[in-house]
């Protein structure tokens, strides 16, 4: 991670080069409440007599260590700023024991709440004072937020958490098992392992590590900026939309959001794993100086009168394939219909519930045997959306596939899996993931989430299963916006294991890592009609979201097949139809004898209202004689029939 992070910093502060740098530095032991001293850097213009805002990056990776002859922050001093970078408790230069984020939030120790206050005595301090940086300096300002230092005046904050607990370490009660142990070992933290081990429930500990349980005290506008594809991006759209609906009155309307298709850090290039997403790219250095500018300079530079949210919706990797475009919105999510597809036991993902009684599908999970992580939301592996079809082939993965579509679907907001399971364990875990599924047979992934299922009710708490027995469940995706094209397919992965990304459960039942034994489950997903698993998807309505959208484009409350019109036909007609929910319906046109004459529409079509037109031709490119003809539309518990003319 600190490669990583490295890159991080350098980004943090891209400046221009100067042969002699403008600033004065000078090295502070600053004294926290229990008296140990935090090494703290901070640069100063050399024009005596003067006071400035502050900006604070506080870093557990070295204060030095982005800093090159010719990265410095010349051209922040001269703008106006002090800069003050401080390593965290017992890292580098600063005294005491690194404790995870323990003592930079609102515990016993409050390291950034107290550097914040020194910085507002100081001298050369107009008592304004800033914060900035990304994935663990983000994790420092977020928690920071949560203790409300009152000269606290704004944040920037990049690709961080909100809830260490959920987000970085036990995301659905599943241990982050590549992402904890490699990022440990690079800090040479592993001496924290056995803290993070012996806490697999939520408890008091994590509840000072979760930002989530403390909006309603922050007093600051934060500037969240994140990615689809980062390790943290439901921390950043949880910052965003609990500050902005519950903080407290310096915070409560004025939060902004960012969102690229970013993996970890990388919103400097165009390709996240396999996909490239273009005009995707974005400089957080541009945007945070416009933020400090507005907030500690107080210049009026209209960002805080453009839109709350930004963002990227993400389409295929195709010549002109809709999305792949920066969208703005007044607030998050975008308004969408929580559409659900269920799981069908032939393997089909449909908008229609099973009326089978019963349904389901097994496999078997072997710890010792768990399926490979390809992609997904990591940092020291395979980051960002990879080819599945590797992983969906074997037998202890369950798959889930649409029609093709027969026109682009569009989703914006959480993703989640309702879920009925079952398994010869006392416990065992669930994994979903959602792919979009490409013409040429690649499964690139969207998202993914996990669920230990002995937490199914509760992070707090455990509650094992009855063997065999049938329990509700729910698995989080997370959040994304992505566009699936007319000839994709939508596919959804169910199995017990993504191993290393997430460490396999042994299926004993036993406390996390207790031993070595493992045993060999049988997991059932349920599917007949009152055990419906599904996953939903928000299909977003047309129009768009809260900023562009008609009032009265709501989806419609039936299925409605509308007479064409022209009718009488002279050449072109066009047949309208609405879709109350998104399903798979064909639209057929057939002759008085009954033969089909052409199809307009098969396959997959999203909410809404829609026209198919016709060009009087048959399915031979032939033009069709005068006469009657029929068009029908079908869904799985749909019919309608209506006649045109032709003259």
């Amino acid at each position: 991670m600190r490669n990583h992070l490295s890159r991080y910093s350098v980004l943090l502060v891209i400046l221009l080069s100067s042969p002699l740098p403008a600033y004065v530095k000078t090295t502070y032991m600053v004294a926290m409440r229990d008296g140990v001293k935090l090494a703290t850097d901070v640069y100063l213009s050399e024009t005596p007599g003067q006071k400035w805002p502050a900006i604070l990056i506080r870093t557990p990776y070295g204060k030095t260590s982005f800093l090159t002859p010719t990265s410095t922050f010349d051209d922040w001093v001269k703008a106006g700023y002090a800069i003050a970078v401080q390593d965290t408790r017992g890292r580098f230069d600063s005294q005491g024991l690194d404790s995870l984020f323990l003592d930079d939030g609102w515990g016993a120790r409050q390291d950034g709440y107290d550097t914040v206050e020194w910085i507002a005595k100081q001298s050369w301090s107009n008592g304004k004072v800033g914060t900035w940086g990304g994935s663990a300096f983000g994790i420092t300002q977020y928690l920071m937020a949560g203790s409300a230092p009152p000269h606290l005046v704004c944040q920037f904050v990049g690709i961080a958490a909100t809830n260490l607990y959920s987000q970085a370490v036990y995301p659905g009660g599943v241990f982050l098992q590549n992402l904890v142990e490699n990022w440990l070992t690079l800090q040479g933290s592993r001496n924290l392992l056995p803290f993070i081990e012996s806490r697999s429930k939520y408890d008091v500990k994590w509840e000072l590590l979760n930002l989530e349980s403390r909006f309603a005290v922050v007093e600051v506008p934060i500037y969240h900026w994140g990615g689809w594809h980062d390790i943290f991006i439901e921390g950043t759209i949880n910052g965003f939309v609990g500050l902005q609906h519950t903080g407290a009155k310096g915070a409560r309307g004025k939060q902004k959001l960012l969102v690229g298709p970013w993996t970890h850090g990388r919103w400097d290039q165009t390709r996240q794993g396999e996909l490239n997403f273009p005009n995707s790219t974005r400089d957080d250095v541009i945007e945070a100086q416009r933020w400090f500018e507005y907030w500690l300079l107080g210049r009026d530079n209209g960002v805080m009168a453009e839109p709350a949210v930004k963002y990227y919706v993400m389409g295929a990797d195709e010549t002109g394939a809709p999305g792949n475009e920066w969208r703005a919105e007044k607030d998050w999510p975008p308004r969408a219909t929580p559409t659900p597809f269920y799981f069908r036991d032939s393997g089909d993902l449909t908008t229609e519930k099973s009326a089978a009684m019963p349904a389901a599908r097994s496999f078997q999970y072997d710890p010792k045997k768990p399926a490979p992580t390809e992609g997904g939301r990591n940092l020291f592996m395979k980051a960002g959306p990879y080819n599945q079809r590797s992983v969906e082939s074997r037998s202890d993965v369950l798959i889930f596939t649409t029609p093709v579509l027969a026109q682009p679907l569009e989703i914006a907001g959480k993703i989640s899996a309702k879920l009925w399971v079952s398994s010869s364990a006392k416990d065992t875990d669930f994994m979903v993931k959602l792919t979009d599924v490409y013409p040429d047979g690649r499964s690139m992934l969207v998202c993914d989430g996990a669920l230990r299922v002995r937490h199914r009710y509760s992070l707090w708490q455990e509650n094992f299963m009855t063997p065999d027995s049938i329990y509700p469940c729910e698995v989080d995706l997370w959040s994304t916006a992505m566009v699936f094209n007319k000839g994709h397919r939508i596919r959804v992965a169910v199995t017990s294991s993504n191993s290393p990304r997430f460490d396999p459960n042994p299926n004993t039942g036993k406390p996390f890592r207790a031993d070595n034994q493992t045993i060999v489950a049988t997991n059932t997903l349920h599917l007949d009609a009152f055990r419906p698993s599904h996953l939903v998807l928000p299909v977003t309505i047309p129009g768009g979201g809260l900023s562009v959208a008609d009032p009265n484009a709501a989806s419609p409350r039936d299925f409605v097949l509308e007479q064409n019109y022209p009718n009488p036909v002279y050449g072109e007609t066009r047949i309208s139809y609405s879709l109350p929910r998104t399903a798979a319906l064909r639209l057929t046109l057939f002759n008085m004898l009954g033969q089909h004459v052409q199809v307009l529409v098969n396959g997959l079509v999203p909410a809404g209202k829609h026209v198919a037109p016709w060009n009087g031709l048959d399915q031979l490119g032939q033009r069709v004689a005068k006469g009657v003809y029929f068009y029908r539309l079908e869904t799985e518990n749909f019919a309608a029939t209506k006649k045109l003319i032709i003259m």
